[in-house]
Protein backbone atom coordinates (compact mmCIF):
# COMPACT_ATOMS: atom_id res chain seq x y z
CA UNK A 1 0.00 0.00 0.00
CA UNK A 2 1.46 3.75 -1.36
CA UNK A 3 1.85 6.19 1.52
CA UNK A 4 0.14 9.26 0.53
CA UNK A 5 0.88 12.75 2.70
CA UNK A 6 -1.94 15.49 2.47
CA UNK A 7 -2.01 19.21 3.00
CA UNK A 8 -5.99 20.68 3.70
CA UNK A 9 -6.36 23.78 2.74
CA UNK A 10 -8.51 26.01 3.70
CA UNK A 11 -8.67 28.96 1.33
CA UNK A 12 -9.73 26.64 -1.38
CA UNK A 13 -10.94 23.50 -0.28
CA UNK A 14 -8.58 20.87 -2.23
CA UNK A 15 -6.98 18.19 -0.58
CA UNK A 16 -3.21 17.59 -2.02
CA UNK A 17 -1.97 14.21 -2.26
CA UNK A 18 1.55 12.93 -3.36
CA UNK A 19 -0.15 11.01 -6.09
CA UNK A 20 -1.40 12.78 -9.43
CA UNK A 21 -4.09 15.03 -9.95
CA UNK A 22 -5.82 16.90 -6.72
CA UNK A 23 -9.16 15.63 -5.59
CA UNK A 24 -11.49 18.12 -4.16
CA UNK A 25 -12.84 17.74 -0.83
CA UNK A 26 -16.63 18.17 -0.06
CA UNK A 27 -15.99 21.12 2.48
CA UNK A 28 -17.16 24.37 1.21
CA UNK A 29 -14.67 26.78 0.33
CA UNK A 30 -13.43 29.16 2.57
CA UNK A 31 -15.17 32.83 1.37
CA UNK A 32 -17.54 35.01 2.93
CA UNK A 33 -20.40 34.01 0.58
CA UNK A 34 -20.14 30.36 1.09
CA UNK A 35 -19.29 30.34 4.40
CA UNK A 36 -22.71 32.88 4.92
CA UNK A 37 -20.17 35.64 6.56
CA UNK A 38 -21.60 38.63 4.08
CA UNK A 39 -22.44 41.62 5.57
CA UNK A 40 -26.04 41.88 7.03
CA UNK A 41 -28.92 43.98 8.57
CA UNK A 42 -30.79 42.06 11.10
CA UNK A 43 -33.57 44.24 12.57
CA UNK A 44 -33.66 43.93 16.47
CA UNK A 45 -37.62 43.53 17.50
CA UNK A 46 -38.10 45.54 20.90
CA UNK A 47 -41.55 46.82 22.25
CA UNK A 48 -39.74 50.44 21.62
CA UNK A 49 -40.20 49.23 17.42
CA UNK A 50 -42.86 47.04 17.49
CA UNK A 51 -45.28 48.59 19.33
CA UNK A 52 -45.36 52.32 17.73
CA UNK A 53 -45.18 50.05 14.04
CA UNK A 54 -48.56 48.30 14.90
CA UNK A 55 -50.53 51.31 16.17
CA UNK A 56 -48.66 53.78 13.02
CA UNK A 57 -50.22 51.16 10.46
CA UNK A 58 -53.36 50.91 12.38
CA UNK A 59 -54.02 54.47 12.53
CA UNK A 60 -53.29 54.91 8.79
CA UNK A 61 -55.07 51.56 7.62
CA UNK A 62 -58.21 53.01 9.29
CA UNK A 63 -58.98 56.24 7.82
CA UNK A 64 -57.71 54.99 4.58
CA UNK A 65 -60.10 52.01 4.43
CA UNK A 66 -63.22 54.27 5.69
CA UNK A 67 -62.45 56.68 2.65
CA UNK A 68 -62.59 54.30 0.26
CA UNK A 69 -65.84 52.13 1.64
CA UNK A 70 -67.05 55.34 1.65
CA UNK A 71 -66.25 56.30 -2.31
CA UNK A 72 -67.65 52.41 -3.05
CA UNK A 73 -71.26 53.16 -1.55
CA UNK A 74 -71.29 56.77 -3.16
CA UNK A 75 -71.11 54.67 -6.89
CA UNK A 76 -74.62 54.11 -7.91
CA UNK A 77 -75.36 50.78 -9.48
CA UNK A 78 -78.13 49.37 -10.56
CA UNK A 79 -78.61 45.69 -12.27
CA UNK A 80 -81.62 43.92 -14.41
CA UNK A 81 -81.51 40.31 -15.24
CA UNK A 82 -82.92 39.13 -18.34
CA UNK A 83 -81.83 35.55 -18.99
CA UNK A 84 -85.46 34.47 -19.26
CA UNK A 85 -85.34 31.55 -17.33
CA UNK A 86 -88.52 32.08 -15.25
CA UNK A 87 -92.08 31.99 -17.35
CA UNK A 88 -92.98 35.41 -16.20
CA UNK A 89 -90.16 37.01 -17.81
CA UNK A 90 -90.34 38.70 -20.77
CA UNK A 91 -87.44 37.17 -22.56
CA UNK A 92 -88.76 33.36 -21.32
CA UNK A 93 -89.94 32.50 -25.36
CA UNK A 94 -86.41 34.01 -26.55
CA UNK A 95 -84.69 31.90 -23.77
CA UNK A 96 -86.33 29.12 -24.81
CA UNK A 97 -86.49 29.20 -29.05
CA UNK A 98 -83.29 30.97 -29.34
CA UNK A 99 -80.85 28.92 -30.47
CA UNK A 100 -77.14 29.86 -32.41
CA UNK A 101 -78.73 28.44 -35.84
CA UNK A 102 -81.68 30.47 -35.58
CA UNK A 103 -81.94 32.92 -38.54
CA UNK A 104 -84.63 35.25 -36.89
CA UNK A 105 -83.38 37.38 -34.07
CA UNK A 106 -85.73 37.57 -30.48
CA UNK A 107 -86.66 40.23 -29.29
CA UNK A 108 -87.95 41.25 -25.94
CA UNK A 109 -88.52 44.45 -23.36
CA UNK A 110 -87.98 44.59 -19.83
CA UNK A 111 -89.50 47.73 -17.81
CA UNK A 112 -87.54 48.77 -15.05
CA UNK A 113 -87.91 51.59 -12.71
CA UNK A 114 -84.76 54.19 -11.62
CA UNK A 115 -85.23 55.25 -7.96
CA UNK A 116 -82.16 58.30 -7.51
CA UNK A 117 -80.86 59.88 -10.69
CA UNK A 118 -77.77 59.17 -11.88
CA UNK A 119 -75.19 61.68 -12.54
CA UNK A 120 -72.17 61.98 -14.28
CA UNK A 121 -71.35 59.74 -17.25
CA UNK A 122 -73.28 56.12 -17.07
CA UNK A 123 -71.40 53.00 -18.00
CA UNK A 124 -73.66 50.53 -19.40
CA UNK A 125 -72.55 47.13 -19.07
CA UNK A 126 -73.20 43.32 -20.20
CA UNK A 127 -72.93 40.78 -17.51
CA UNK A 128 -72.59 36.78 -17.79
CA UNK A 129 -72.50 34.02 -15.44
CA UNK A 130 -70.99 30.60 -15.39
CA UNK A 131 -68.93 31.36 -18.05
CA UNK A 132 -65.41 29.91 -18.04
CA UNK A 133 -63.63 32.37 -20.03
CA UNK A 134 -60.20 31.37 -18.20
CA UNK A 135 -60.16 28.14 -20.08
CA UNK A 136 -56.73 26.82 -20.96
CA UNK A 137 -57.89 25.84 -24.13
CA UNK A 138 -60.25 28.59 -24.69
CA UNK A 139 -57.63 31.50 -23.65
CA UNK A 140 -54.89 30.18 -26.49
CA UNK A 141 -57.51 29.66 -29.22
CA UNK A 142 -56.78 33.18 -30.63
CA UNK A 143 -54.42 33.76 -33.62
CA UNK A 144 -52.82 37.29 -32.08
CA UNK A 145 -50.65 37.62 -35.24
CA UNK A 146 -53.96 37.64 -37.51
CA UNK A 147 -55.45 40.14 -34.87
CA UNK A 148 -52.64 42.60 -35.42
CA UNK A 149 -53.25 42.83 -39.83
CA UNK A 150 -50.83 39.91 -40.54
CA UNK A 151 -52.21 38.96 -44.23
CA UNK A 152 -50.14 35.41 -43.86
CA UNK A 153 -52.29 34.62 -40.85
CA UNK A 154 -55.48 35.40 -42.50
CA UNK A 155 -55.42 33.21 -44.97
CA UNK A 156 -53.39 30.33 -43.06
CA UNK A 157 -55.05 30.84 -39.13
CA UNK A 158 -53.07 29.21 -36.08
CA UNK A 159 -53.27 25.95 -35.50
CA UNK A 160 -54.38 26.94 -32.00
CA UNK A 161 -57.51 28.02 -33.57
CA UNK A 162 -58.50 24.71 -34.48
CA UNK A 163 -61.25 23.29 -34.25
CA UNK A 164 -62.43 27.03 -35.49
CA UNK A 165 -59.74 27.70 -37.97
CA UNK A 166 -61.42 26.56 -41.25
CA UNK A 167 -64.94 26.49 -42.37
CA UNK A 168 -66.29 25.34 -45.93
CA UNK A 169 -62.52 25.29 -46.87
CA UNK A 170 -61.77 28.79 -46.29
CA UNK A 171 -59.85 30.25 -43.12
CA UNK A 172 -62.32 31.60 -40.49
CA UNK A 173 -61.09 35.75 -39.53
CA UNK A 174 -61.23 35.84 -36.90
CA UNK A 175 -60.32 32.74 -36.13
CA UNK A 176 -60.91 30.81 -32.48
CA UNK A 177 -63.05 30.10 -29.71
CA UNK A 178 -63.13 33.31 -28.61
CA UNK A 179 -63.72 35.29 -31.28
CA UNK A 180 -66.72 32.39 -32.28
CA UNK A 181 -68.57 32.95 -29.43
CA UNK A 182 -68.47 36.87 -28.90
CA UNK A 183 -71.79 38.19 -26.97
CA UNK A 184 -73.74 39.76 -29.91
CA UNK A 185 -77.20 40.63 -27.89
CA UNK A 186 -78.54 44.88 -28.51
CA UNK A 187 -79.51 46.52 -25.84
CA UNK A 188 -81.18 49.69 -26.28
CA UNK A 189 -82.64 52.09 -23.18
CA UNK A 190 -85.93 53.85 -23.59
CA UNK A 191 -86.71 56.67 -21.26
CA UNK A 192 -90.48 56.53 -20.01
CA UNK A 193 -91.82 60.47 -20.06
CA UNK A 194 -94.29 60.94 -17.64
CA UNK A 195 -96.30 62.98 -20.29
CA UNK A 196 -96.24 59.22 -22.01
CA UNK A 197 -93.54 60.33 -24.46
CA UNK A 198 -90.57 57.40 -24.88
CA UNK A 199 -87.41 58.99 -24.92
CA UNK A 200 -84.80 56.46 -26.41
CA UNK A 201 -81.09 57.10 -24.65
CA UNK A 202 -78.12 58.05 -26.80
CA UNK A 203 -75.51 55.25 -26.53
CA UNK A 204 -72.11 56.20 -27.21
CA UNK A 205 -70.06 52.76 -28.73
CA UNK A 206 -66.80 54.65 -29.00
CA UNK A 207 -64.30 54.90 -26.11
CA UNK A 208 -65.22 51.57 -24.90
CA UNK A 209 -62.06 49.40 -25.31
CA UNK A 210 -58.38 50.04 -24.28
CA UNK A 211 -56.48 52.63 -26.31
CA UNK A 212 -53.11 50.00 -26.31
CA UNK A 213 -55.76 47.32 -27.94
CA UNK A 214 -57.34 49.53 -30.40
CA UNK A 215 -54.30 51.22 -31.76
CA UNK A 216 -51.88 48.35 -31.21
CA UNK A 217 -52.86 44.86 -30.85
CA UNK A 218 -55.73 45.00 -33.00
CA UNK A 219 -55.21 46.26 -36.84
CA UNK A 220 -57.08 45.05 -39.71
CA UNK A 221 -55.20 44.11 -42.95
CA UNK A 222 -54.82 45.98 -45.79
CA UNK A 223 -53.46 48.66 -44.32
CA UNK A 224 -55.17 51.75 -44.66
CA UNK A 225 -57.89 49.98 -47.37
CA UNK A 226 -61.32 50.88 -46.47
CA UNK A 227 -62.67 48.37 -48.33
CA UNK A 228 -62.86 45.85 -45.86
CA UNK A 229 -65.18 43.48 -47.98
CA UNK A 230 -61.83 42.75 -50.72
CA UNK A 231 -59.33 42.47 -47.43
CA UNK A 232 -61.67 40.01 -46.13
CA UNK A 233 -62.44 38.29 -49.63
CA UNK A 234 -61.87 34.43 -49.77
CA UNK A 235 -62.52 34.26 -45.76
CA UNK A 236 -65.51 32.77 -43.88
CA UNK A 237 -66.71 33.98 -40.82
CA UNK A 238 -66.76 32.45 -37.36
CA UNK A 239 -69.33 29.51 -36.98
CA UNK A 240 -71.55 31.08 -34.72
CA UNK A 241 -71.80 34.72 -36.17
CA UNK A 242 -74.55 36.21 -38.52
CA UNK A 243 -72.64 38.51 -40.53
CA UNK A 244 -68.80 38.45 -41.21
CA UNK A 245 -66.36 40.70 -39.83
CA UNK A 246 -66.35 43.11 -42.27
CA UNK A 247 -70.02 44.12 -41.40
CA UNK A 248 -69.54 44.53 -37.73
CA UNK A 249 -70.23 47.94 -38.16
CA UNK A 250 -71.23 51.05 -40.87
CA UNK A 251 -68.69 53.03 -39.33
CA UNK A 252 -64.96 52.42 -41.08
CA UNK A 253 -63.36 53.38 -37.87
CA UNK A 254 -65.24 50.96 -35.78
CA UNK A 255 -65.04 48.03 -38.80
CA UNK A 256 -63.19 44.84 -38.95
CA UNK A 257 -60.83 43.60 -36.53
CA UNK A 258 -60.25 47.39 -34.65
CA UNK A 259 -64.38 46.88 -33.96
CA UNK A 260 -64.45 48.06 -30.09
CA UNK A 261 -67.07 45.73 -29.02
CA UNK A 262 -65.06 42.72 -30.46
CA UNK A 263 -61.94 43.92 -29.17
CA UNK A 264 -63.78 44.25 -25.33
CA UNK A 265 -64.73 40.48 -25.98
CA UNK A 266 -61.22 39.36 -27.08
CA UNK A 267 -59.81 40.33 -23.22
CA UNK A 268 -60.82 37.36 -21.43
CA UNK A 269 -62.09 37.47 -18.17
CA UNK A 270 -60.45 35.84 -14.93
CA UNK A 271 -63.64 35.06 -13.89
CA UNK A 272 -66.83 32.56 -14.35
CA UNK A 273 -68.77 35.97 -13.47
CA UNK A 274 -68.15 38.80 -15.12
CA UNK A 275 -68.91 42.55 -16.92
CA UNK A 276 -67.69 43.90 -19.75
CA UNK A 277 -68.32 47.37 -20.69
CA UNK A 278 -71.13 47.47 -23.30
CA UNK A 279 -72.15 51.62 -24.15
CA UNK A 280 -71.55 54.75 -22.23
CA UNK A 281 -74.20 57.29 -21.62
CA UNK A 282 -72.76 60.38 -21.94
CA UNK A 283 -73.52 63.70 -19.56
CA UNK A 284 -74.61 66.64 -21.66
CA UNK A 285 -75.33 69.61 -19.10
CA UNK A 286 -74.33 69.88 -15.39
CA UNK A 287 -77.94 71.05 -14.30
CA UNK A 288 -79.90 68.02 -15.89
CA UNK A 289 -78.95 64.45 -14.72
CA UNK A 290 -77.52 61.94 -17.24
CA UNK A 291 -80.26 59.21 -16.21
CA UNK A 292 -83.38 61.28 -14.36
CA UNK A 293 -84.98 59.08 -12.07
CA UNK A 294 -88.41 57.45 -13.37
CA UNK A 295 -89.31 54.53 -15.48
CA UNK A 296 -87.05 53.11 -18.13
CA UNK A 297 -87.55 50.04 -20.54
CA UNK A 298 -84.49 48.03 -21.54
CA UNK A 299 -85.21 46.71 -25.44
CA UNK A 300 -83.01 43.51 -25.96
CA UNK A 301 -82.51 42.01 -29.08
CA UNK A 302 -81.45 38.28 -28.07
CA UNK A 303 -78.80 36.52 -29.97
CA UNK A 304 -76.75 35.25 -27.26
CA UNK A 305 -78.48 31.89 -25.84
CA UNK A 306 -77.09 30.79 -22.15
CA UNK A 307 -79.23 28.13 -21.35
CA UNK A 308 -76.96 25.40 -22.55
CA UNK A 309 -74.28 25.89 -20.05
CA UNK A 310 -77.08 27.72 -17.30
CA UNK A 311 -75.42 30.75 -17.97
CA UNK A 312 -77.32 34.07 -16.80
CA UNK A 313 -77.23 37.73 -18.29
CA UNK A 314 -77.79 41.06 -17.22
CA UNK A 315 -77.76 44.93 -17.87
CA UNK A 316 -75.92 46.82 -15.54
CA UNK A 317 -75.70 50.77 -15.60
CA UNK A 318 -73.02 52.20 -12.93
CA UNK A 319 -71.17 55.69 -12.52
CA UNK A 320 -67.36 55.41 -11.26
CA UNK A 321 -65.14 57.73 -9.17
CA UNK A 322 -61.53 58.25 -8.78
CA UNK A 323 -61.39 54.44 -7.47
CA UNK A 324 -62.88 53.05 -10.09
CA UNK A 325 -66.23 50.95 -10.42
CA UNK A 326 -68.00 49.90 -7.16
CA UNK A 327 -65.91 47.79 -5.37
CA UNK A 328 -66.23 47.51 -1.07
CA UNK A 329 -63.39 45.08 -1.02
CA UNK A 330 -60.70 47.28 -0.91
CA UNK A 331 -62.09 49.51 2.07
CA UNK A 332 -62.73 46.21 3.92
CA UNK A 333 -59.64 44.99 3.78
CA UNK A 334 -57.71 48.19 4.55
CA UNK A 335 -60.09 48.41 7.76
CA UNK A 336 -59.27 45.19 8.79
CA UNK A 337 -55.77 45.37 8.45
CA UNK A 338 -55.78 48.44 10.09
CA UNK A 339 -57.94 47.40 13.10
CA UNK A 340 -56.13 44.30 13.72
CA UNK A 341 -52.77 45.83 13.85
CA UNK A 342 -54.27 48.74 16.37
CA UNK A 343 -55.53 45.59 18.39
CA UNK A 344 -52.49 43.83 18.57
CA UNK A 345 -50.67 46.87 19.65
CA UNK A 346 -53.01 47.21 22.22
CA UNK A 347 -52.74 43.76 23.41
CA UNK A 348 -48.69 43.69 23.31
CA UNK A 349 -48.65 46.67 24.89
CA UNK A 350 -50.66 45.29 27.89
CA UNK A 351 -48.34 42.17 28.08
CA UNK A 352 -45.04 44.33 27.48
CA UNK A 353 -46.20 46.69 30.74
CA UNK A 354 -47.49 43.72 32.78
CA UNK A 355 -44.59 41.17 32.35
CA UNK A 356 -41.72 42.98 30.70
CA UNK A 357 -40.50 43.74 33.96
CA UNK A 358 -39.62 40.28 34.76
CA UNK A 359 -37.17 40.09 32.06
CA UNK A 360 -35.29 43.20 33.11
CA UNK A 361 -32.79 41.24 35.10
CA UNK A 362 -31.62 39.19 32.37
CA UNK A 363 -30.13 42.23 30.72
CA UNK A 364 -28.32 42.96 34.05
CA UNK A 365 -24.48 42.40 33.73
CA UNK A 366 -22.78 40.15 36.80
Amino acid sequence: MMASSYNAKEEDGHITVSGPGTLKSKKPDNTAFKQQRLPAWQPILTAGTVLPAFFVIGLLFIPIGIGLYVTSNNIKEFEIDYTGTEPSSPCYNCSVNFSWNSSRPCSCSLPFTLEQPFESNVFVYYGLSNFYQNHRRYVKSRDDSQLNGNVDSLKSPSKECEPYAHSDDKPIAPCGAIANSMFNDTLELFFMDPNGTRIQIPLTKRGIAWWTDKHVKFRNPGGDNPNLTSVFQGTSKPVNWHRPVSELDSDPENNGFVNEDFIVWMRTAALPTFRKLYRIVQKKSHLVPTLPSGNYTLEVVYNYPVRSFDGRKRMILSTISWMGGKNPFLGLAYITVGAVCFLLGVVLLVIHHKYGSRNNSADIPN
